[in-house]
């Protein structure tokens, strides 16, 4: 067994394997960039060093940075978590070279199925059922397009080198394809070194689903059943559940013995995942993630097993503990990442500040994060927060306890996509177990009334009228009046309304009148960025804190809101997007300007690219918000922008007739 475990990651995953690790009675080791100087996961190891500057290519991708914190820090293995390095042969060989153990699998398994290309060749081979397309090493247009007709509409274009939805288009017609291409080769080039593409029939409403494998050096492989993760947005998982409901005992042994076949195929060793895509009882090879998943956790609770400490395990020389006949799933799990990011925009990645964290508690509940009050949520990284779990004996037991859990859980700060994890938990076609990968784009309506309901404006009425109280000299005072009830006043903001909200206190009673309703409302109990608040019959558990803008957050019932305190101060300016009346172009996240896509001077139509920004992992184009001239560009690839800074401007064709 190894002595010292370096885990060459950050964040969540890295708090998860010092877990397993210590369990072990191993020693751990952090590494951690300038970003990541305070860190949970940085404090939580044995020991830590710091590997660079905060852009992953200087630290958390530099090889070199690693091996040599390897050594100074003495550790004999190194686990690479999911994402970053954990899939790069180049890595996993260096590690080989320096004498380090990589607990993964060997570097040639990992180059094999790291190129989606060359997988499926060998997947074809092992008589794995694979989607027809092309994956051939002709990589013009012109090829493209020919075998994109031949194979025919809709089209996946992928990039053959990398996963987690970059370097990912849908094409569902001809005329776009040659601009998905390039958007697809300049997405893949920038997340993983290569432009190379594979085309793929698009299934139109398939299930995502996925078998973990389990193999040892010295022959075992087994599988540990599948996890269903059909909802997705920008092909990214959110909501992950085991077993999956479309999947019969006939159709799992099938489903496994393909899984374990494609892993006997390339000699392969450790935790690993075959990706299917299921449609009417049929499934396809997609790719094999070299990797833990992100989503282990459900099989974790299915099976009773600790897949983490199953790889240092079986990293270190040791035969897999359990034969397939002893593979035993127990009742459902689902888990639901918590992201920081705006479903209302396109499901836009957000920064800042995390004012408020508090994970939920429960029976069958599990969190796991790398996150903690005052943490920074930063553009670097990718912006998920929280992996919350939920099992059960029944799917519905799971299911139930996993949105009690997620009404629980208070994430203040950067918006977060907590209503919309809820959403999907609560809509029929998940209930019955029937959603596929469309469920997103079918289902899923972004907001349109966002205005707080009045116990929301209550609630931020008691809190500022307190933060108000304690400030005075007498505070004991605040709500005395010799004749008659006290009143207060107070204009809230809400985004772009102001909400006039009245108060009148009597003896630690406050009756809130606002947008023609009203409530009587008591504090019941007072705690840290808490109260428990008597909203006329119903009791509330708010949280709540204070952004650096001066700006309430707030989470009453579930739902998060943020309200300025209108009457005292000005309103915050608003964070970037490109307003579609004023033909300014601004940014609406930190990031870095990766391609101009017009010139000065030239004419745009409404919803044409002009810029695309890289965030958090992942590309955003910018889009001209009306038909015009491209009247100012005040930016340039490389340069990094922050929300507020104009990048262009348009000049509206109406504007200019004038």
């Amino acid at each position: 067994m190894f002595r010292k475990i370096l885990i060459a990651n950050r964040g969540e995953i890295a708090c998860r394997v010092i877990r397993s690790a210590r369990a072990l009675g191993l020693r751990t080791v952090a590494v951690y960039s300038d970003a990541d100087r305070g860190a949970l996961h940085a404090r939580s190891a044995d020991e830590a060093v710091h590997i660079g500057a905060a852009p992953p290519r200087e630290s958390y991708l530099n090889i070199g940075r690693l091996i040599a914190a390897c050594k100074e820090s003495g550790a004999d293995a190194v686990h690479p978590g999911y994402g970053f390095l954990s899939e790069n042969a180049g890595f996993a060989a260096a590690c080989k070279a320096a004498g380090i153990a990589f607990i993964g699998p060997s570097p040639e398994a990992i180059r094999l199925m790291g190129n989606k290309a060359e997988a499926k060749r060998r997947m074809r081979a092992a008589g794995v059922p694979c989607i027809p397309g092309f994956d051939g090493a002709d990589q013009s247009d012109a090829t493209l397009l020919a075998e994109a007709k031949r194979i025919g509409l809709p089209i996946m274009v992928k990039a053959a080198a990398g996963g987690g939805g970059r370097g990912m288009r849908r094409v569902a017609d001809f005329a776009s394809l040659p601009a998905a291409l390039a958007s697809a080769r300049s997405e893949a080039q920038s997340a993983f070194g290569s432009g190379e593409l594979i085309l793929e029939k698009a299934l139109t409403a398939p299930r995502h689903v996925e078998i973990q494998v389990f193999a040892d050096g010295r022959g075992n492989v087994i599988h540990l059943g599948e996890r269903d993760c059909s909802i997705q947005r920008r092909h990214q998982k959110v909501i992950e559940e085991a077993p999956s409901p479309a999947v019969s005992p006939e159709l799992r042994e099938r489903m496994g013995a393909a899984a374990v076949a494609a892993a006997r195929a390339i000699d392969y060793t450790g935790a690993g995942t075959i990706e299917f895509l299921l449609d009417a009882g049929e499934f396809w090879f997609m790719e094999m993630n070299t990797r833990l998943q992100v989503e282990h956790a459900v099989t974790e609770m299915i099976s009773g097993l600790d897949l983490v400490a199953l790889q240092i395990r079986v990293a270190a020389g040791e035969p897999l503990p359990l034969a397939q006949q002893d593979v035993r799933l127990s009742g459902h799990a689902i888990e639901a990442r918590l992201y920081a990011e705006d479903p209302d925009a396109g499901f836009l990645p957000q920064s800042g500040p995390l004012l408020l964290w508090q994970a939920p508690q429960g029976e069958g509940v599990r969190t796991d994060c790398g996150i903690e009050t005052g943490a920074e949520v930063s553009t670097f990284y990718d912006p998920l927060l929280a992996k919350i779990v939920a099992h059960g004996a029944t799917r519905d037991e799971a299911r139930l306890r996993l949105t009690a859990a997620l009404r629980d859980c208070a994430a203040l700060g950067p918006a977060t996509n907590k209503a919309f994890l809820l959403g999907c938990l609560e809509h029929p076609e998940f209930f019955h177990g029937r959603a596929t990968t469309d469920f997103v784009a079918a289902h899923f309506v972004p907001a349109t009334d966002t205005d707080p309901r009045l116990e929301a404006l209550a609630a931020a009425a008691l809190i500022l009228i307190g933060w108000r109280t304690a400030r005075l000299p007498q505070p004991w005072l605040a709500h005395w009046r010799s004749t008659s009830e006290a009143v207060s006043h107070l204009l809230l903001g809400t985004g772009d309304a102001r909400v006039a909200v009245h108060v009148t206190a009597r003896e630690g009673v406050f009756t809130v009148s606002a947008n023609g309703g009203e409530v009587v409302a008591s504090i019941v109990e007072r705690g840290p960025g808490t109260l428990l608040i008597q909203l006329g019959a119903l009791r509330h558990r708010v949280r709540y804190a204070f952004g650096r803008d001066g700006r309430l957050h707030l989470d009453v019932a579930g739902s998060r809101h943020v309200i300025a305190d209108a009457g005292r101060e000005p309103p915050a300016p608003r964070a970037g997007g490109s307003g579609s009346g004023s033909g300014i172009i601004t940014p609406p996240m930190n990031g870095r300007i990766v391609a101009v896509l017009v010139e000065q001077g030239a004419r745009v139509r409404r919803g044409q690219g002009l810029l695309v920004l890289e965030s958090m992992k992942m590309e955003h184009t910018l889009v001209a918000p009306c038909d015009g001239t491209v009247a100012e560009l005040a930016c340039a690839v490389g340069e990094q922008v922050a929300p507020g800074k104009v990048l262009a401007r348009i000049q509206p064709l109406e504007e200019k007739a004038a």
